[in-house]
This record gives C-alpha cells, structure tokens and sequence, in this order.
C-alpha cells in the first residue's frame, strides 16, 4: 500500500524542465565560447564602431583634434555644399572612376573568357593577374610616376612609334587618364579571377551547345556567358563602385609635395574626395569638416549601390519574365 501511495504522489508533482540556466553548470557551459569569440567584439567596437559613431558626432562638431569641441549643427555640411574645391574633387572622383571602371570589367571579363578556356600554364596566368592587387600600391605609384613623367617610358613608346608626347602629370586628362590606367592595373586581376569563379559555375553543356550551333567566341562570350553572369557582374560593379569613389593612393602618392601634403597636381586634376578629405581633416586639422566630408562620401556611395543594383537586377526580372 505504502509503494502505491508513493507513486501516487510522484504522478502529482508538477514537472520541472531543465533548462540551460537551472541545469547544473548551465550558464557556465557557454562561458567559454563566449570567451572565444569576445575578443573580436572588442576589437570590433574599438576600431569598428566607435569611429563610426565619434564621427557622426564629429561631423556636427568644430574641432582641431586637441582643443575644445564646438557645436555647430549643421554648418559643416552647409559649408560643404558651398565649397567649390570639393566639388570640383567629386567632378574629378566621377570622371576618374568612369575612365577605369567601365574599361576594366570589360577588360577583366575578356581575361577571364580567355583563361576559362583550355591554355597552357593557366594557374602561373592567374598568380601573375593577381599579383598587382597585393602589391604595394605606393611603391607602384612611384614606379608609374616615372613611367608617366615628360620623358618616361610612356612618351618615349609614343615618340618611337611618331607621335607626340602626352603631358600625363600636367594636363587635366592626362592625369585622370594616369590615374585610371593605375587603377586598371591593380584591379584588372582580381575581377578576372571574380568572373573567372562565375564562368566555372556554368554547366559545360550551354558552351557545347553553343559551339554545336556555330558561335564564335565572342558569340559565346556575350550570348551564353554574360546573361548567366549578371549577379558575379553585379558584384563586380559594386565593388568597383565602392573602391573607385575612394581613390586616395594615386593622387596622393603621385602628386606630393615637399609640405607633406598635396593638391591632387596642376589645376586640382587629381584631386579626389578622400584626398581632399584628408587633406581637411590632417593637413587643415578641421576634423569635423572632414568628417562631414565623410558621411556624404557615404552617401554617394550608397546611392551608387543602389542604382547599380537597381540596373542589373531590374534587367534580370524583365529577362526572367520574357521567359515566363
């Protein structure tokens, strides 16, 4: 009688469930993955999100970098939309990127239909387009610099073949074009490889059929290629957007001057956003105008993305409804 009157009792006791935080040694199991990975966000809200943040703040501030911060609102970006130098550095930052955007992921796409395609010594091939990307970009600035220069190689390759020499580090498109033939060189490589990835992922058949059906290459290239490497291509437009409204290296490296600093070369050519920005800010010490400067480059980006997205994505919905 006493057994079955126990087991009684025992069916009446509510059930208490173990949870990670009532079960012995809970909280403490999940201490150390969380030790693991707490460096990280250390790390990221001191470089990371600080800075963003203490920039915003900035950018409403007057500030030398040592002295007293001093509210001013909005009056930095008043002051910005009334500087003629920085949007003569936004006309030069657009013109730039439109002279080594455009050609170099139709260059890079040339190169990766090409090694895509069955050559010899294709790996030594990529390591070698892949090389500039992680070279030292100043230390290759100073090498276009003579290359560039009145009597530099380039003008020396024009005079041999009877024409005139460009004035590349003087005249207003020779610079951009200086500029922009650096910028192809660095990145060219890297997007090939980036479509190279995408033209890997389509399946061999679409090139047999096509080759069955007679296209040439440049048949294949546009025809079966590019329509099924609208999203890599999507990708690649975005990043060259983001990189190329951020050229600091080139203008800098290229044009300076003795008073650690420069104006971007003869008639403010080479002038970029993020040149002038860091000229503001380290040169000027007029942090918080640079900083302002700053958050309107991100906006430009930022809108940049978005149209790029809206182009390529909103072509690939009509193409997808064509096919419906």
């Amino acid at each position: 009688m006493a057994t079955v009157a126990e087991s009684a009792r025992a069916q009446q006791r509510p059930l208490v469930r173990r949870t990670s935080s009532t079960a012995p040694g809970g909280r403490r199991r999940h201490l150390g993955p969380l030790l693991a990975i707490a460096p990280f966000y250390v790390l990221f809200g001191v470089f990371g999100a600080f800075p963003v943040v203490f920039s915003l703040y900035l950018s409403f501030q007057d500030w030398d970098g040592i002295g007293n911060m001093r509210y001013v609102g909005l009056q930095q970006y008043k002051w910005l939309l009334e500087d003629s130098v920085f949007w003569h550095s936004v006309l030069n930052t657009f013109e730039i990127w439109f002279l080594s955007t455009v050609p170099m992921l139709f260059l890079a796409l040339v190169i990766a239909f090409l090694l895509h395609s069955q050559v010899r010594f294709g790996g030594a091939y990529r390591v070698a387009y892949f090389v500039p990307n992680v070279t030292s970009m100043v230390a290759m600035t100073i090498v276009f610099g003579s290359v560039f220069a009145q009597s530099g190689l380039a003008n020396s390759g024009l005079k041999a073949v009877g024409l005139d020499g460009i004035g590349w580090l003087s005249s207003e498109w020779g610079i951009k074009s200086a500029i922009s033939l650096m910028i192809i060189w660095r990145w060219v490589g890297y997007n090939a490889l980036i479509f190279l990835a995408g033209i890997q992922a389509i399946p061999t058949e679409h090139f047999e059929a096509a080759r069955m059906d007679g296209a040439n290459s440049w048949q294949t290239l546009f025809r079966v290629v590019v329509p099924q490497l609208k999203p890599v291509v999507l990708f690649a437009a975005i990043t060259s957007s983001i990189n190329g409204l951020q050229i600091f290296t080139e203008s800098q490296v290229l044009f300076q001057t003795d008073d650690v600093g420069t104006t971007g070369g003869p008639g403010q050519e080479g002038m970029t956003i993020v040149l002038y920005l860091w000229q503001k800010a380290f040169k000027d010490h007029q942090f918080g105008y640079g900083a302002a400067m700053g958050w309107v480059l991100f906006a430009l980006i930022a809108l940049f993305t978005i149209v790029n997205w809206r182009l390529v994505s909103g072509r690939r919905d009509k193409e997808t409804r064509r096919g419906r």
